[in-house]
């Protein structure tokens, strides 16, 4: 009887730590739209979003810095890697916000900031994103929102290097800055 209860008691322990090591499903999206701070407060503020991160991605350089990047020989992004719950917000409804939150028809350039770290790109994680961002941007073309023709670039997902702390959440560090405080368009019925 007692080795019966024990085994009860592991096998009911086992199954109750299975059920909590499994995290929430996940998915991971990552864009650049000019200066990172600006697009990653955008996509902090969309519900479902879990994480944002400032980062640099499409370039030669493992690991580089911002100074690096800065220098335009890298060939990094400014980029925002997000992590979102599917079952809370589409990859969509990101693509959505991603074309909000910059002129997509300047090339290397975004306001004051000119480089090809601040380029206009899509890097997919999978065929089903890359088919949406093609899809999207080809709406956004046919709607002649812009007069120029759309210089987004989309393409796979390569290494992410996560930017230097003080880029983090650098709005919440500096609520005086003079520029950015991202306005989240509100979702399309």
């Amino acid at each position: 009887m007692r080795r019966a209860r024990r085994w009860f008691i592991v096998c009911t322990l086992i199954a109750a730590a299975g059920a909590h090591a499994e995290a929430p499903r996940t998915a991971k999206a990552m864009f650049a739209a000019g200066c990172f701070w600006h697009t990653e407060e955008a996509f902090r503020k969309v519900p479902g979003v879990v994480s944002a991160t400032s980062g640099y991605s499409g370039g030669t350089k493992p690991d580089p810095t911002y100074e690096e990047v800065c220098s335009d020989r890298t060939g990094h992004a400014e980029s925002v890697l997000v992590e979102y719950d599917p079952a809370k917000v589409s990859y969509e409804r990101l693509l959505e916000v991603f074309w909000s939150e910059h002129d997509p028809t300047t090339r290397n350039r975004q306001g004051w900031d000119v480089g090809s770290q601040y380029r206009s790109a899509i890097f997919y994680f999978t065929p089903e994103q890359e088919t949406a961002a093609l899809a999207a941007k080809q709406r956004l073309e046919r709607s002649h929102r812009y007069r120029q023709p759309v210089v987004t670039e989309i393409l796979p997902a390569g290494p992410f290097y996560r930017a230097e702390e003080y880029h983090q959440r650098y709005y919440e560090k500096h609520p005086e800055a003079e520029f950015g405080h991202a306005d989240v368009p509100p979702a399309a019925q």
